[in-house]
């Protein structure tokens, strides 16, 4: 089991760690979060640094996750991104076993799939994306970099969402339709 720091420690790094746990695939050394939280702990495990301390981390420890969540921008999760891609970690794809993805879809590097989600045949996701508790993205359904597909959201087929999108909790696309910025829970994306 190889060991994985995670990169922030509020709410949605609680989510990660349990599908983390679920997989059985790495092991958390610890998270890095601000300075003033090292020493505290999040469901039992430590945050052992902040940003300060990637580059020595990285010495130790190869792989890394992103657990800060994303509501409105994308901005954190993407200088995030580009921080330990600089640095050398490999970000691996994280799939909750209780999630399905079709052998036919395609995950970007960094993306996590979230308990009981659903990837549909012909999906793309790209990188550092979080898709989401119960989430559906339908078949050739083409989801940009750095995307949150919120809870219970459900993504029709061949639709397309740009870079950097919001997609809310129980929101529902039209199928093929294209989407981008910030689109709020419950609502219908055409």
């Amino acid at each position: 089991m190889d060991d994985i720091i995670l990169i922030g420690g509020g709410g949605h790094c609680r989510s990660v760690i349990d599908v983390i746990e679920q997989s059985g695939r790495y092991k958390i050394a610890g998270i890095i979060d601000q300075r003033e939280r090292i020493g505290d702990s999040v469901l039992g495990y430590k945050i052992i640094g902040c940003d300060d301390d990637l580059e020595r981390i990285r010495k130790d420890i190869r792989f890394a996750c992103i657990t800060v969540g994303q509501i409105g921008s994308s901005d954190i999760r993407c200088h995030i991104y580009e921080k330990l891609c600089s640095l050398d970690f490999a970000l691996p794809v994280v799939i909750s076993p209780f999630s399905y993805v079709s052998r036919h879809a395609r995950i970007g590097q960094g993306s996590i799939i979230m308990h009981h989600a659903l990837v549909n045949a012909g999906a793309q996701i790209g990188v550092n994306c979080i898709i989401n508790t119960k989430a559906l993205i339908e078949h050739d359904a083409v989801i940009g970099d750095h995307c949150h597909i919120a809870t219970a959201a459900v993504v029709n087929g061949g639709v397309k969402i740009r870079s950097g999108t919001f997609f809310g909790s129980n929101a529902t696309s039209k199928q093929m339709s294209v989407i981008e910025g910030f689109v709020k829970a419950g609502s219908v994306a055409k």
